[in-house]
């Protein structure tokens, strides 16, 4: 048995978080589950979002599986989220974009993955507030050695991209790519502008992809990339980018294939991995049995891949596609018309996946 890390979250994260286990189970596994708690709810009792037990599982374990979780305002962390790689040095997200048969979607037969730098860029959260003393030094002393000045009423955040981070994460996607059977990387930037900085991971891409002649290689302009993402998605195969890019890239090309509600996630560093669902905690939709639970069973899927659970993975995700191209017990926001009544709740989707394990 393997032990796994399984937080529920809060919302409907807890009942995504079942329908995941028991959709998992089904595939024999042999996963032993460690249930730990973070959000919300947690925090009402404990007077934190993520208790040091939650984790010290993940530590142990190594990975885990988790549901969505709101992240209290105005207190604790920025982001539970961002919180849980920094601790873990999770350094790549990956996020797989896959068209299925009956997801309401205007494309086709897309197969992208989204490898995006998890710890550096305009997201390593280096910021200066407006009007702070160590602002105006930060700004005095910019004035003094640059041509083009700031004014005293910005606020300022820091922007860095290192050849280490950027070595690590495009040797992730080539050797990503080799494993799986990929066949083109493509390295999105804006060097044409910064090019201290998206200079910089360009030219650490360009270094990398040699060491991969079995790989096409090639770069974007970011703003480009968007554009042929949307003309023309079929082109292109593993994408990695720095920290924001793949933000807004990784929802653009969720939206290519029919929203975060078929958008799994993984969060993945030398000292662990972390699978999720891409969207949030919905918490109006606590308790009701209604949402979709396929993202995170998917992303479960990425985790038996990751755990090198290859026939349990495709036995899974063939029960999923299967499942959505017929169309009949799934959730409401699945079905053609969303006031379908015969749309199914998430126990009872999760339970036509599971049947449909055990007679494939």
């Amino acid at each position: 048995m393997t032990e796994v890390t399984l937080i529920t979250g809060d919302g409907i994260g807890p009942e995504i978080a079942e329908a995941a286990r028991r959709c998992i189970d089904a595939t024999k596994a042999g996963i032993k589950w460690n249930v730990a708690e973070a959000g919300i709810d947690v925090m009402d009792r404990l007077g934190t979002p993520l208790p040091d037990e939650t984790i010290e599982s993940v530590k142990r374990t190594g990975i885990a599986l988790k549901a969505p979780i709101t992240t209290p305002v105005g207190t604790g962390f920025r982001s539970i989220n961002v919180h849980l790689r920094q601790i873990f040095e999770l350094y790549v997200c990956l996020r797989p974009c896959k068209t299925y048969k009956g997801v309401r979607s205007k494309y086709s037969d897309i197969d992208l993955l989204i490898v995006r730098e998890n710890t550096e860029d305009l997201y390593a959260g280096i910021e200066y507030e407006k009007g702070k003393d160590d602002t105006a030094e930060l700004i005095s002393w910019l004035n003094k050695h640059s041509k083009r000045q700031i004014t005293s009423d910005s606020g300022i955040s820091i922007k860095p991209i290192s050849v280490h981070g950027t070595e690590r994460i495009v040797k992730f996607a080539f050797d990503y790519a080799r494993k799986n059977g990929r066949k083109k990387v493509t390295s999105v930037h804006k060097a044409n502008i910064m090019k201290f900085t998206d200079g910089l991971w360009l030219d650490v891409s360009r270094q990398v992809a040699k060491n991969y002649p079995d790989i096409e290689f090639e770069d974007r302009i970011v703003d480009n990339m968007c554009m042929q993402l949307i003309q023309k998605p079929e082109l292109y195969d593993v994408i990695v980018l720095p920290n924001l890019y793949g933000d807004i890239l990784s929802d653009l090309c969720a939206g290519l294939v029919g929203g975060l509600g078929v958008a799994p996630g993984a969060n993945i560093g030398e000292k662990g991995a972390i699978f999720e669902a891409t969207h949030g905690s919905a918490p109006r939709y606590k308790g009701q049995n209604k949402v979709n639970p396929i993202a995170l069973i998917l992303s479960g899927v990425l985790m038996l891949r990751h755990m090198d659970k290859m026939a349990e993975a495709d036995k899974l995700e063939n029960a999923i596609a299967a499942i959505i191209a017929e169309g009949k017990y799934v959730t409401y926001d699945l079905k053609d018309d969303r006031n379908d009544p015969t749309a199914v709740g998430t126990s009872e989707m999760a339970d036509a996946i599971i049947a449909k394990i055990k007679n494939s």
